[in-house]
């Protein structure tokens, strides 16, 4: 296993996977690190729903697109006009990461979660992108029942998950170091 913050440093969004699904034994384990996320008061207040049925992500990509076309935000518009967008990018391996309404700091816990799963993913050199998009889909009530998430929970992002098409290591985008104050 590579060092940790070499890990953090060099995962990227990737948005070109390949057709194979990942391994059982792979999702098991990135499922794993987001149920070890820190959450506040123990509370765990996170679902995730694995979709790995080609007609059902199909059936949301093809959803968001139209939604997207609707929007009053022009570069949103224009990204979903794109007749070959897809929210998941083709990846084999959606979760859709809900979270329990009541608990204290659900946002947060999830967001943990969340990215807990992409640096292990990452680890295992498999692609990740989290997907804001997603909340198209979100919208719509009568699809998300139909994902068997628990009562009491709402859908707040999905993530994609695949083996990486192309095996290029791009450079970090440059940090501003500026960001801290010592007392």
């Amino acid at each position: 296993m590579r060092d940790v913050l070499e890990i953090i440093k060099s995962r990227r969004s990737v948005r070109k996977y390949k057709p194979e699904q990942i391994s059982q034994e792979s999702l098991e384990k990135i499922i794993e690190a987001g149920i070890y996320a820190p959450t506040a008061h123990n509370q765990q207040p996170w679902h995730f729903t694995v979709i790995q049925n080609t007609e059902l992500l199909d059936r949301i990509n093809s959803y968001v697109r139209e939604e997207m076309c609707k929007s009053d935000s022009d570069w949103i518009k224009k990204m979903g006009s794109k007749p070959d967008f897809k929210v998941t990018y083709d990846a084999p391996t959606l979760i859709i990461v809900s979270a329990r309404q009541d608990a204290m700091a659900w946002r947060v816990d999830c967001a943990a979660a969340i990215e807990n799963m992409l640096i292990a993913a990452e680890s295992m050199d498999i692609g990740s992108v989290w997907l804001g998009l997603m909340r198209f889909y979100f919208a719509n009530g009568d699809e998300v029942a139909k994902l068997g998430i628990p009562q009491g929970y709402e859908p707040y992002y999905g993530v994609s998950f695949g083996y990486k098409a192309h095996k290029r290591v791009q450079p970090a985008p440059e940090r501003n170091p500026d960001v801290v104050n010592y007392i």
